[in-house]
């Protein structure tokens, strides 16, 4: 029977690349078709599209490979949980060049360790994110999302619909904006009660 090797790459935002991932799961010797990837998904959501459909692909006696154990989880039950349930199918689990074998105990306390680091990892970003941004707010410089409408078109579509001419579906294809900006607005506006938004 042929073991197969399964890759997984992902990147946490859709600016970020995944050429250096997939780049070193070639080298790893995974074919270019058996890479599954993630863009656009951090590593805290468990709903991936790619990861479930590398997880779906590996079969007994394969192997998943990532290029880091970080881009698998970054949190230490998800971490423990995709490990577990590769070990209970008979999938190794390779990170980068080495392969964690789950029935060994110090490739267990190695897999948890590094399951650790992940996640203290990702907390120090999120803290370091949150201080940022009250930095930029305290200077004014962080206001919330730009509202879709200039003020100019909000008075506008709240005078139209003043009118009762129009729909709400009418103000939408007028200002070429989804139903719920024109909600929005409205109850910015308070034009409409909130509880119909």
């Amino acid at each position: 029977m042929t073991h197969v090797l399964i890759g997984y790459a992902r990147c946490s935002t859709d600016k970020q690349d995944l050429a250096v991932q997939r780049e070193t799961l070639l080298n790893l010797g995974i074919a270019a078709e058996r890479i599954y990837t993630d863009k656009g998904f951090t590593g805290t959501t468990r709903t991936r599209p790619g990861l479930d459909q590398a997880l779906a692909a590996v079969r007994r006696g394969d192997t998943l490979v990532v290029p880091k154990l970080d881009r698998l989880a970054r949190s230490v039950p998800d971490a423990r949980a995709i490990g577990d349930d590769l070990a209970a199918r008979g999938v190794r689990l390779q990170l980068g060049a080495s392969v964690h074998d789950p029935s060994d105990p110090m490739g267990k306390l190695f897999f948890n360790i590094l399951a650790t680091f992940a996640e203290f990892e990702a907390d120090l970003i999120r803290m370091r994110t949150r201080e940022g941004m009250a930095v930029a707010r305290a200077k004014g410089k962080l206001r919330g999302k730009k509202p879709k409408l200039s003020e100019r078109q909000q008075k506008e579509l709240r005078r139209m619909y003043d009118t009762g001419d129009y729909s709400i579906s009418d103000l939408a294809a007028v200002f070429s904006v989804s139903r719920p900006t024109v909600y929005r607005t409205l109850v910015r506006l308070a034009a409409v009660p909130a509880t119909e938004a």
